[in-house]
């Protein structure tokens, strides 16, 4: 099946990461067009041997009719350009937070959740980088006991601040620069905020893990988490307590989390986010039930990859497979 696809936001890090798993995958692609800003324009990258020039994001490139749209581009830009491609005939997957909560727009990991895409076309939406590797995790032990409440404590890598984040630390490591894209210092730092704090004392990326893990799961589960910015380039770690309404075994958990493809399960080791980088699963380690029968574990994802680029591929190739 050849395809024509294109990708909004192409020089960013996960929109370079989109062309780069777009290329990994086994799949024919009639002609892939690569769009941004206009500072942009002409910016060459590279795709299975050739190098694809980047056009500048217009209205009128919108309405050419592609077969899917890859946005990662910001949400002002998902917000005006995704619905002019989506009316027409472009199957559009947005990358930002425009769309996520929309209850007619679906927001989707496949293999969570691939149901909510039957019979659909229009925009849909990728979810947050932390709730993807999240909900992988989940997912196969909410269909054994049900899942009732998560505690979350997310360390989350600079890169899902884009590249101006790598830029940043890198920046602080050598000792020059000073804080902008985060609140604090971040080199040798923990910064317990990511996005704004609102009046009820949580941020922005904590209720975005509270509501997209609920509209995901389709289940009213308690998400409770604090989501802190730490000093590494790639790769979202997280500490896990998860309460269930049937009672937790390790051993059928294991063959759970083993039985599904999207996992990797670290029997007597732990990953950490340098083993993960380039890796399109969700790692798992130290499961264990705590005093409380609680399920606690330890997840890490290359956020990027898993977190972004290679969760929006996944959605393209349902439609491809369907």
């Amino acid at each position: 099946m050849k395809i024509k696809i294109g990708v909004v936001g192409a020089t960013g890090e996960v929109g370079r990461t989109m062309v780069k798993v777009l290329e990994e995958r086994n799949h024919e692609i009639d002609d892939l067009r690569l769009f941004a800003s206009e500072k942009s324009r002409g910016v060459k990258i590279p795709f299975r041997g050739k190098e694809i020039e980047v056009e500048t994001l217009t209205e009128e490139s919108m309405k050419e009719g592609f077969d899917f749209l890859l946005f990662s581009a910001g949400k002002d830009v998902s917000k005006h350009f995704s619905p002019i491609a989506s009316a027409h005939g472009t199957t559009v997957i947005d990358n930002s937070s425009a769309f996520r909560m929309d209850p007619k727009i679906p927001l989707v990991v496949p293999g969570v959740n691939s149901h909510v895409l039957k019979e659909y076309r229009g925009i849909i939406a990728n979810p947050n980088c932390s709730t993807i590797q999240l909900v992988m995790a989940l997912k196969p032990i909410h269909d054994l006991y049900m899942l009732k409440r998560v505690v979350v404590t997310t360390m989350q890598a600079v890169s899902g601040s884009g590249h101006k984040g790598i830029e940043e630390l890198e920046m602080e490591m050598k000792g020059t620069g000073s804080p902008k894209v985060y609140p604090k210092r971040i080199a040798y730092n923990c910064i317990p905020q990511i996005g704004p704090i609102f009046d009820d004392g949580f941020s922005e990326e904590e209720m975005k893990m509270f509501n997209e893990t609920r509209k995901i799961m389709e289940c009213d589960c308690t998400v409770e988490a604090t989501t802190v910015r730490v000093p590494v380039f790639y790769g979202h770690s997280e500490s896990v307590l998860a309460e269930f309404k049937g009672k937790v075994d390790v051993k059928e958990v294991l063959r759970a989390w083993e039985a599904t493809p999207y996992l990797k399960v670290w029997k007597d080791d732990y990953p950490t986010p340098i083993d993960v980088k380039g890796s399109d699963l969700s790692h798992i380690g130290r499961p264990r039930v705590s005093q409380t029968g609680a399920l606690m574990f330890w997840n890490v994802a290359d956020n990027v990859r898993v977190g972004a680029a290679t969760n929006a591929v996944r959605i393209l190739e349902y439609f491809i497979r369907t």
